[in-house]
């Protein structure tokens, strides 16, 4: 027996063999709470016979745990009668090698003897017997165990019976389970029955695998052995076996088969998908399985539409494995279950936990005392890091000055010496911290001051001469030149070297004059002034020679080339786009085409006695390939002008009618300035801001020549720039504005400028068509296709001719004494006029007036039968005819007061609605006013017709464009200024306002009064243009105009700028090379000697360049500059239009920085340099001012399109329809009856003759106002 105040536990040692069965006795846990107990038994198994105990069974008869040994066991805890206790820390079956190198079982509540216990002495107990039999021979311990059933072996000592006397018997199957065929959700059954000593248990083995009873509710086994299956699935098919096992042994049945089958069904998920957590860079599955007959197709989708990343999300039978997860993987994964009974799907997300990382990392930066400051640091990451900043390793100073903005840009106001030091930005989420360290220097500010200032100096014509100017200051100042208020640029004429010495080439008279130096920080500005005299050589020059006969040969070459182009543009159908493009944009007034026919000859001239000196080597060319000042004495410059024509085409304005020019405008805009008549007049060079950028300083384009440009690169082809950065099959609607602020901004533009292009599509050396040549021979000046172009395969060049050039400067003086640099003509008057509608000339204004009666119309064409409103009148003149070239049909085309009318469908009915207007208006004062003339109801008309443009342009469309900065910087209307010039800008007209090409949308939507498309459906852009036919034949204005106000406009991103509409078909025919709009504004851009991009941020006070990454504040895309990089090689090749489109658009705004400061200054002059400004006091009554400013686009469109019913108050502002639509009686109008004469004369004579002494009271009241007026 075992002491039960022994100090040490007893410990038995077993040995074990394979599926060895143990049974240790205790109490039974159900009638002893263990009282009293207190020894225990300890069972250690041998090293060599570790095994995995894999059951633990309890047998509440004999107080008896069970315990089979399967597999190797280290040290496991069996903490007395309720069931096992800290196994293997908790987890016997799952984690068995978390035990150490022995097992221990103890059993707590032993008793003192073993015999207290009832024992039944069956097959279960012959374990003890024979553990009592073999301590007994070991004579290790005794113990006395004593059987009290059966009653056959009542009373004896279990340790003397023998195998046979525990009547074991090893299990044997008595019935065998059948094969059964069974459908999808139907229940079956499987029977096995067996017989031995213990009664066996029945097991079941389903294809090699044990059964799962617990987990698996629909199994169920029954006490005979039974197994049932319950809604039966695809997955219970297969071999079932049966086995029966007791302590004596263990037995199999064969197998059965479950045959599966399974109606057509539609698929169900077995397993559907689940939200999953993450970490970027690892791996995942989204576990998803169905069922259904047949076995359905399971596909993945993103949530978002998007389609898989086929290299990392692999398709797999039991889901969807991701690889080396990222950011983008972030979001909604759907799985489809598809057969041909139906398809099911589940959206799970995955969840991609990302570690910051920084998207914009600071920068060091050096700002002046006082000046603001600003790190920007962003960063990404999931969950979304926080940014903080430190200085020096502790919090930032608590001043106020310091702020960290929303976006995690660290600011600092008014910097100062204090702030200088060390600042580090940290990315803070729970997966971790990113850091970037900068460094702030502050530096005392100083205004420029000069060193060296400039003299006044004299040249003599045709030499060089360096004018000195030094600055010093803190930040470093930037030195430019003026001369006469125009910032002068780089070119062939003029250098500014980096100290700020100003070199002038090839001086000629023109060169002379006051000079001003100024150098220019962050702090402020400084100028100082020289006086430049060029001085005349007396003699003949080397080129006076060649004179007569260069000008006859000029006057031979350019006449022939015109008339040759007259021929093929007006004899025969346009053949090319080229073709269509030049008999569209030639110009029709005869003093035009002779202002233009001057310049040309005079400049041919020049180059032709330019040819005779080189041949003879008679002048010294200083290693230039160019000089002309020297060229020509100023007697001959002066023959050359007048036998060209230049001096008999000068304008002389006639400014004596004040009656007439105090109160309306002259048609070709003269006489507006009073002090400068010419200012804004029509056919008068375009104005500068800054000097033309000419290779040759005269008139050759940029990187025509010889000479390397800045850096040592050369200029890209146009073509290559518009394929690399303009071109875009993407279109981003505008969700807040309409196309109409795409069509008001191309209206408004005709009404302002239009160059008059070259009179000649021919070469002047030989005759041979631009179209046909490749070659830069005047006017030509084709655009190179390069070789990795698709458009080279039909041509190696795309059309394209120089504008014309003004004769000298465009001045008005008689005495051309000096070459001048190459200036462009504008066509139009430059005042917002309505010249759109009325022309820009008094022979345009007659063609344009219906004089058939005095009632101040304008003419007049078909009735549009729907409304009973007239069309624009048909053309008489050259083109006669629109071709639409996909039918191959010819039609009239419309006449209106710009010749571009017909260009494209909106356009055109654009035009319509405003001649219509004024045909309103002047009918409308007509019956308010009778005794008025047919020209004093067309004056009038004209005014109000203007004034409302001007009224729409800046209350409407501007802010728009501009937004509340460019407004501001706009600032309100002050007067008319007599001092400022409205002519238009140079660069404005060929680059700035040409941003409009970037808002075009690719498709023309024709909507019809339900906003629906009309039954001939919207129009591809390409067939929109020179088809005014369309109108006629498809629905008439009212579809056009809608899809203007009823549909977004394309919103200028920087990296889509203008369709391929645009690039790739412009003015497209069947068999030719269609034009690119990019590439000619690019060109244009290059012909008119526009200055390149860094040269406008100068003057538009923008930070300096020095390198692509100087841009970044204005272009941010870095993808963006690296492709001006590429393309142009230094900033200061960028050319100024692809540079204004990339810049990004200031918030709020249509517009970057440099395009605000091009549209502001413009802007600023056409309102402040306008005599009849609509604003401008005396224009216009109180009354009638404040009339004029309930005008609105929508109204004209209400009163003028055939039957437009609805639109939105600010046709400009996108708007759902019908919601936010008001019916055209809700839309304010302009009250016409403020314009009538109520006191004219011959009405107060009517009333005097039957005047009563009670109304002639007030009669002298009434004279007076009448003499007042």
């Amino acid at each position: 027996m075992i002491s039960a105040n022994s100090s040490r536990v007893p410990e038995i040692l077993v040995s074990l063999r394979w599926r060895v069965h143990w049974y240790l006795v205790i109490p039974n846990p159900q009638t002893h709470a263990c009282p009293g107990y207190n020894l225990h038994m300890k069972i250690r198994i041998k090293e060599s016979d570790w095994e995995l105990v894999n059951k633990l069974i309890y047998h509440p008869i004999n107080s008896i745990f069970h315990i089979e040994v399967s597999q190797q066991l280290g040290e496991c805890h069996f903490m007395g009668p309720g069931g096992p206790r800290n196994l293997c820390e908790s987890h016997l079956l799952s984690h068995p090698r978390s035990c150490s190198l022995s097992t221990v079982v103890i059993l707590a509540c032993m008793p003192r003897r073993l015999d207290s216990n009832a024992l039944v002495c069956d097959c279960d107990l012959m374990w003890l017997g024979e553990l009592m039999q073999g301590y007994a021979r070991n004579g290790q311990t005794q113990a006395a165990a004593t059987c009290e059933y059966p009653r056959s072996l009542q009373g004896r000592s279990i340790a003397s019976l023998t195998v046979e006397e525990f009547n074991c018997e090893s299990p044997r199957i008595t019935f065998e389970p059948q094969d059964v065929e069974v459908t999808s959700g139907n229940t079956v059954y499987f029977t096995c029955r067996a017989e031995g000593n213990p009664k066996p248990k029945i097991i079941w083995i389903h294809n090699n695998h044990l059964l799962d009873l617990e987990d698996d509710t629909r199994l169920n086994l029954f006490d005979d052995g039974t197994l049932m299956i319950r809604n039966t699935r695809e997955s219970d098919q297969g071999e079932y076996q049966c086995m029966a096992r007791n302590s004596a042994g263990e037995v199999k049945t064969q197998n059965a088969m479950l045959r599966y089958s399974n109606p057509p069904a539609k698929p169900s998920f077995i397993i559907q998908p689940q939200d999953t957590e993450v970490l970027i860079g690892t791996n995942t599955t989204l576990e998803c399985m169905a069922t259904g007959h047949p076995h359905p197709h399971v596909t993945w989708t993103r949530g978002s539409g998007e389609a898989l990343d086929e290299s990392r999300h692999l398709a797999t039978s039991g889901g969807l494995y991701l690889q080396n997860v990222t950011l983008q993987d972030h979001g909604q994964f759907t799985c489809h279950a598809n057969n041909n009974q139906g398809s099911v799907q589940a959206t799970a997300n995955i969840i991609v936990q990302a570690p910051p990382q920084f998207t914009i990392i600071p920068k060091d930066q050096v700002v002046l005392e006082g000046h603001t400051v600003e790190f920007l640091c962003e960063a990404e990451g999931n969950p979304p890091p926080i940014i903080a900043w430190t200085k020096a390793g502790g919090q930032l100073p608590q001043e106020g000055l310091h702020t960290v903005l929303s976006s995690g840009t660290l600011r600092i106001d008014h910097a100062a010496h204090h702030d200088q030091g060390q600042y580090e930005c940290q990315a803070v989420s729970p997966l971790g911290v990113k850091k970037a360290s900068v460094q702030l220097t502050v530096k005392p500010k100083a205004l420029p001051v000069f060193t060296q200032l400039p003299q006044d100096a004299s040249v003599e014509v045709g030499k060089n001469i360096n004018i000195p100017c030094h600055v010093q200051g803190e930040p470093q100042p930037i030195i430019t030149w003026n001369k006469a208020g125009v910032q002068i640029t780089e070119s062939g004429k003029f250098h500014v070297s980096g100290e700020g010495m100003l070199t002038i080439y090839d001086a000629g008279q023109a060169d002379q004059g006051r000079y001003e130096c100024v150098a220019r920080n962050s702090f402020g500005l400084v100028t100082a002034n020289m006086f430049l005299t060029v001085v005349a050589i007396q003699g003949r020059q080397a080129g006076d020679d060649f004179v007569e006969s260069s000008i006859l040969d000029a006057l031979q070459r350019v006449d022939s080339a015109i008339n040759s182009t007259r021929r093929h543009l007006f004899s025969q159908k346009p053949r090319t786009p080229s073709d269509l493009l030049a008999r569209f944009r030639y110009p029709h007034d005869p003093f035009t085409v002779e202002t233009a026919r001057a310049g040309e000859i005079f400049e041919h001239t020049l180059l032709l006695i330019q040819e005779h000196v080189k041949q003879r080597l008679t002048v010294d060319l200083e290693g230039r390939e160019f000089r002309y000042n020297d060229l020509v004495s100023p007697h001959y410059l002066s023959l050359i002008a007048n036998l060209s024509g230049c001096t008999a085409h000068r304008q002389v304005p006639n400014c004596s009618d004040m009656c007439f020019h105090q109160k309306y405008r002259a048609q070709d805009g003269t006489c507006n300035n009073l002090q400068h008549p010419m200012w804004g007049a029509s056919l008068t060079a375009f104005e500068r801001i800054l000097k033309p950028a000419y290779e040759n300083g005269f008139n050759l384009p940029r990187g025509v020549g010889l000479h390397a440009l800045s850096g040592g690169y050369s200029l890209p082809p146009p073509r290559l720039v518009s394929t690399e950065m303009a071109a875009t099959a993407t279109v981003t609607p505008d969700h807040q504005y309409t196309h109409m602020l795409m069509q008001w901004g191309q209206f408004l533009d005709h009404d302002l400028d239009h160059t008059v292009p070259a009179l000649s599509t021919s070469r002047f050396s030989d005759g041979q068509s631009c179209s046909s040549v490749c070659t830069n021979d005047p006017p030509c000046f084709p655009i190179i296709i390069p070789d990795t172009d698709p458009r080279g395969i039909r041509a190696p060049c795309m059309f394209f001719v120089r504008s014309s050039p003004v004769c000298g400067s465009g001045m008005t003086s008689l005495v051309m004494n000096s070459v001048y640099a190459r200036e462009q003509i504008n066509q139009l008057t430059a005042y917002i006029d309505a010249s759109n509608v009325y022309g820009s000339s008094e022979r345009e204004s007659q063609i344009l007036r219906d004089y058939s009666e005095p009632r101040g119309l304008l003419r007049t064409g078909l009735l549009w039968v729907p409304s009973g409103k007239p069309l624009l009148p048909f053309s008489a003149g050259p083109p006669t005819e629109c071709t639409r070239s996909e039918q191959g049909s010819r039609s009239p085309c419309f006449l209106a007061g710009d010749h571009r009318a017909n260009e494209q469908l909106a356009l055109t009915a654009m035009h319509t609605l405003w001649f219509r207007e004024h045909n309103r208006v002047a009918t409308e004062l007509s019956a308010l006013n009778p005794h008025w003339d047919g020209d004093t109801l067309y004056h009038e008309a004209r005014k109000i017709v203007g004034a409302q443009l001007q009224h729409i342009t800046y209350s409407h469309w501007l802010p728009k464009i501009l937004g509340e900065p460019g407004m501001k910087m706009l600032q309100n209307y002050q007067g008319y200024n007599p001092n400022v010039n409205a002519g238009i800008i140079n660069s404005f007209a060929t680059a700035a306002f040409r941003f409009g090409h970037t808002l075009i949308n690719p498709i023309l939507y024709r909507l019809n009064d339900t906003f629906g498309e009309i039954p001939e459906g919207h129009l591809p852009l390409h067939k929109a243009f020179f088809s005014p036919s369309r109108i006629i034949e498809e629905g008439g204005i009212d579809p056009l105009l809608r899809g203007l106000f009823g549909v977004a406009a394309k919103l200028r991103v920087p990296s889509q700028l203008l369709s391929l509409e645009l690039t790739e078909k412009l003015f497209s025919t069947a068999h030719s090379v269609a034009l690119d709009l990019a590439a000619i504004n690019i060109q244009r851009g290059r012909d008119h000697g526009i200055p390149p991009y860094t040269d406008f941020r100068v003057f538009c006070n923008l930070t300096s360049v020095e390198n692509f990454e100087d841009l970044q504040n204005e272009i941010k895309d870095s993808e963006i500059r690296q492709k001006l990089k590429k393309l142009y090689g230094t900033p200061g090749n960028i050319d100024f239009w692809p540079a204004l489109m990339a810049e990004d658009l200031i918030p709020g705004t249509r517009v970057g920085p440099t395009l605000m400061c091009l549209f502001v200054t413009q802007f600023q002059r056409l309102r402040d340099g306008d005599r009849f400004w609509y604003e401008n006091p005396g224009v216009f009554t109180p009354a009638q001012l404040t009339q004029l400013k309930q005008a609105s686009l929508a109204r004209v469109l209400c009163d003028n399109g055939d039957n437009i019913q609805q639109v939105q108050a600010d046709v400009f502002v996108k708007a759902q329809y019908p919601q936010d639509y008001l019916s055209c009686s809700e839309i304010p109008r302009v009250d016409l009856r403020v314009w009538q004469d109520c006191c004219e004369e011959k009405n107060i004579e009517l009333s005097l003759e039957t005047a009563t002494p009670r109304n002639l009271s007030g009669l002298s009241l009434l004279e007076g106002k009448v003499l007042s007026n």
